[in-house]
């Protein structure tokens, strides 16, 4: 879903994958990122912790777009 999304709106997309048990380590706490599962727009997190609609991840790309079209 997200790759296909990134190509509708033409941003890039990064997946960064890890072994379950990673997630849960001390090391992966002090780098600060969400915890997963976890899509994140830039400094935004859409979702942490769950799943997303598909609707939901949309809307959250255009808001993204949106917002910076309009600097």
């Amino acid at each position: 879903m997200v790759p296909r999304l990134g190509k509708k709106y033409h941003v890039e997309v990064e997946l960064l994958t890890r072994p379950k048990a990673e997630y849960h380590t001390e090391e992966y706490y002090q780098l600060d990122l969400p915890v997963a599962p976890a899509i994140r727009i830039n400094d935004e997190i859409v979702v942490e912790g769950c799943d997303i609609t598909e609707e939901s991840l949309d809307a959250a790309i255009c808001r993204h777009i949106s917002v910076e079209g309009s600097d």
